[in-house]
């Protein structure tokens, strides 16, 4: 499952490289303030670009929370929900089933610009971190679905089954994050899909040859460590992993 991100790309590169702007111009300061490890269960603040308004980047508060729920709902929600998840991800096979996922799939449909995302690696019972970014430092586009909650935008990331790559890697559950080209990217956020379309795009493999993965230090998984750190996303090697690729 995807819990951890990186965003370290200006908002400049983001509006050129997904044709977009930002929301409120006044929010660059912040959002252009690198961030090395979003940890999902923090429920940080970060950007996304919402189909009902598909030409901005939108701050989005990570954890999709139903919408029936008001805002003064939000934290209570994700102290309850943190058992499952807290909403972080949704698996792509269960969008239309969902009671919170079928609100949302064909009318709140989002992208979530990163730099990276990490995904853990089981070897004899021990967890190492694998760091995932594009192979030439592009920022990434990861399908996600959202919902407004008076004046917040909550969303989720949604996962599928792994590619061989995320096989290898994410060996235990096996699942990695929906990841799209830019051209898929324009599509996920058009209007007039269908359930059949939006079923075809959400199954287009993303090619493994597009990203670069290596192994990071452990502070990752260690909560009483400050991994928001540019160093966090540095090579680490560890002699007595297997090769994966």
């Amino acid at each position: 499952m995807c819990f951890h991100t990186s965003t370290t790309n200006k908002v400049k590169r983001l509006e050129k490289h997904f044709d977009v702007s930002l929301s409120d111009p006044k929010l660059e300061p912040y959002f252009d303030k690198p961030t090395y490890h979003h940890n999902g269960f923090s429920h940080p603040n970060m950007l996304v670009i919402p189909q009902e308004k598909n030409e901005f980047l939108a701050p989005a508060v990570w954890g999709i929370v139903p919408s029936n729920k008001t805002a003064d709902d939000i934290k209570p929600y994700f102290k309850e929900s943190v058992r499952y998840g807290g909403g972080l991800n949704a698996r792509s096979e269960k969008v239309f089933d969902h009671f919170v996922y079928r609100d949302s799939i064909m009318e709140r449909r989002c992208i979530i610009p990163v730099s990276g995302f990490f995904e853990p690696h089981d070897h004899k019972k021990k967890k190492y971190p694998f760091y995932f970014k594009s192979a030439d430092d592009s920022p990434i586009g990861l399908a996600g679905l959202y919902t407004v909650i008076d004046t917040y935008i909550t969303f989720t990331i949604l996962t599928k089954k792994a590619s061989p790559l995320f096989e290898k890697v994410h060996n235990l559950k096996k699942r990695q994050p929906v990841i799209m080209s830019l051209e898929d990217s324009k599509n996920w956020l058009d209007n007039s899909l269908e359930t059949n379309q939006i079923n075809e795009l959400l199954n287009i493999e993303f090619p493994d040859s597009n990203l670069e993965t290596y192994t990071v230090s452990k502070d990752l998984f260690n909560t009483k460590i400050d991994s928001n750190v540019e160093s966090i996303i540095d090579k680490v090697d560890y002699p007595e992993l297997p090769k994966v690729r």
